[in-house]
């Protein structure tokens, strides 16, 4: 129930709206692009994998009492990641 919405929202985020002209008198009208598939569930797949990543380092600081490097820079990687497709696709 929570992808489907999580999903939805990506979807709405990416679309893009163009303005295209149609036929002979010069009428202007707004067209709504929705973006691949494939940006949607890698944007999606990206966010559940920050989630898990940010679970496991609060566990592992929770449990072994020590801050993980390894974890948090995969945390910083995917959140860069998702910037970037944030930042080349709003252009």
């Amino acid at each position: 129930m929570v992808g489907c919405m999580l999903k939805e929202k990506i979807r709405s985020v990416f679309t893009k709206k163009v303005l295209v002209q149609r036929g002979k008198g010069k009428k202007i009208e707004r067209i709504e692009v929705p973006p691949s598939e494939r940006l949607v569930y890698g944007i999606w797949f990206a966010i559940a994998a920050l989630i898990g990543l940010t679970v496991l380092e609060v566990a592992h600081m929770a449990f072994l009492g020590s801050w993980n490097s390894e974890i948090f820079a995969a945390i910083t990687s995917i959140i860069g990641a998702i910037l970037g497709v944030f930042i080349s696709q709003r252009v």
